[in-house]
């Protein structure tokens, strides 16, 4: 397939699909052989896929309903419905946010959330890519922490039938959710196995202080530091109480942190995101929205600019967070922190991009197309979307929406 005429960058181009690649990308014309697609693409513009690189895909499903609340009030109401749920309801749970996720631009998303299977199965159907998760939560019980070792090979040995359009990632929720055993067990499974770690880090000034108190004066980062758990393969969501110290640790270890603004902001849990400094460090720093229990959307585009805007209001300085790096954090640092070779309009990279209308009020200016899109603009101009070089989107129209919506509908009765 031939993308021609396309805005990339502010200029035209012409990009070339071929497979489940980027073939090549030129400002000249491009030949294409007898019988390959050519879709013209003027008055659109294009920007690689994004990586959602934390989420609760299907939290989706209790959007809304536990408000004005704590982390751990909210915690305590989330943990008692999701008791009540099973593989159909996260089944079309996490098809109801993919169906979120593809609109506005998604195309590839870490999930940390129960029933993997059944999550990873509604995303594939739905055309994105998933990495999906074994969660250890033991809830420091011993007996638990044993069965969910077994469960987890369990689930890996399953896996390893998945094939290339997912990934299968060890998430540890928490310091203060997991025993060490279980910690140390998950990072090692995982690592003998060459799969991404994903966690909780620092989310709340009262985990920080609760760690400290059982760990001889630990923090979050420090404690994990200790136990050896941190590399390139840890994704890190939220580090948000982090001392300098923690910050050299985390960039030391080249870990992924990831940004979640809207979740932080609503649970007041903080907002002081340190993304320079641990930028600085060596850390790869990515955006994720969280749950849509917590954030209340998986836009990330709306992530996108409510990052950017907040770290310039507290940092006082309006060219905190530039463009080229806000959208880096959001696309090509999200698919190095999966090990993807995603996230960018360039040869020889995974085919995951968007097509964006430039008709609308929101791009009337000559600025740049960018700057537009994240301040300006909704995700509803987002109109076509591809995902290893099948369409996920085309022109605003996914398939099935409406029997989604109603399934979902159906299974949300049971809790």
């Amino acid at each position: 397939m031939l993308l021609k005429n396309v805005l990339w960058e502010d200029a035209p181009a012409n990009i070339l699909i071929k497979g489940n690649l980027i073939s090549k990308v030129s400002r000249d014309p491009i030949d294409v052989s007898p019988g390959e697609e050519v879709l013209d693409c003027t008055g659109k513009a294009v920007i690689p896929g994004f990586v959602n690189t934390h989420t609760h895909a299907a939290m989706i499903m209790l959007r809304g309903i536990n408000e004005d609340l704590t982390l751990y009030q909210w915690l305590d109401k989330v943990w008692a419905s999701e008791a009540k749920m099973d593989g159909e309801f996260i089944y079309w749970g996490t098809k109801v946010a993919c169906l979120e996720m593809i609109k506005s631009g998604t195309t590839t998303f870490n999930d940390q959330y129960w029933y993997p299977s059944h999550a990873r199965k509604a995303a594939v159907e739905m055309g994105l890519r998933p990495a999906v998760s074994f969660i250890f939560l033991d809830s420091q019980d011993p007996k638990m922490a044993a069965m969910q070792r077994i469960a987890c090979q369990k689930l890996y040995e399953k896996s390893l039938d998945w094939g290339t359009k997912s990934l299968f990632t060890i998430s540890i929720h928490s310091v203060y959710t997991v025993t060490e055993e279980n910690i140390l067990w998950a990072a090692d499974f995982a690592r003998d196995r060459g799969l991404r770690i994903h966690m909780h880090l620092a989310e709340t000034a009262q985990e920080d202080k609760d760690c400290r108190l059982q760990h001889g004066g630990l923090s979050p980062t420090e404690y994990f530091d200790a136990l050896g758990i941190f590399g390139p393969d840890v994704i890190a969501a939220h580090c948000l109480f982090l001392s300098d110290k923690d910050i050299r640790i985390l960039g030391d270890h080249k870990v992924s942190c990831v940004h979640n603004i809207n979740s932080n902001l609503k649970l007041a849990s903080g907002y002081q995101f340190r993304f320079k400094e641990l930028q600085e460090a060596g850390a790869n720093v990515c955006l994720g929205t969280d749950g849509a229990a917590s954030s209340n959307t998986v836009d990330m585009l709306e992530h996108m600019r409510n990052s950017a805007l907040v770290q310039k209001a507290w940092r006082k300085d309006p060219a905190a967070l530039p463009l080229g790096e806000l959208l880096a954090s959001a696309t090509a640092n999200g698919a190095r922190a999966l090990g993807l070779n995603a996230g960018e309009i360039k040869e020889g990279m995974l085919a995951d991009l968007s097509l964006i209308d430039l008709g609308g009020t929101a791009f009337i200016s000559p600025a740049p197309t960018l700057a537009n899109l994240v301040y300006a603009a909704h995700s509803d101009v987002i109109t076509d979307v591809m995902v290893g070089g099948k369409w996920a989107m085309r022109d605003r129209q996914v398939p099935n929406e409406a029997e989604i919506l109603s399934e979902a509908r159906k299974v949300l009765k049971q809790i």
